[in-house]
């Protein structure tokens, strides 16, 4: 079995840069630099995880979200937002968008490794499953 897959989103080549060289060693990482491009990129890859910013032009990591959570071939890939928001309240809203949780910036590289490995565990909540 090859290495899981991880899609980091971020429209900061410097963040992309820093969660490669974090999980270059772990898993097979695919960047994308804007959540319309990371759609592309799912059309024909697939991800075992997505690592996801919020503030990024064209599309905010929460319509991402939204987006990926109506596709049935996407739904159920865990998704870990990284963000310089981690206040309780932006946590409970990314978890409430189908978020598996929050990594925040800068990046703590244990900690963003443990994030993963939880989230590669555990099952996907459907947010449709509320609707």
């Amino acid at each position: 079995m090859g290495n899981k897959v991880i899609l980091a989103i971020d429209d900061n080549p410097a963040i992309l840069a820093v969660i490669r060289s974090i999980l270059k060693d772990q898993y097979d990482v695919l960047i994308s630099k804007s959540a319309p491009m990371a759609m592309n990129i799912l059309k024909t890859e697939r991800a075992d995880l997505i690592l996801l910013d919020i503030e990024m032009p064209g599309m905010s990591g929460f319509e991402f979200l939204h987006e990926i959570r109506k596709n049935p071939t996407c739904m159920k890939i865990p998704v870990l937002i990284v963000s310089s928001h981690a206040e309780d309240e932006f946590r409970k809203h990314a978890e409430s968008c189908g978020a598996q949780g929050l990594v925040s910036k800068p990046i703590d590289a244990e900690l963003l490794l443990q994030k993963i490995s939880a989230a590669l565990t555990s099952p996907v909540k459907s947010i449709l499953a509320d609707l």
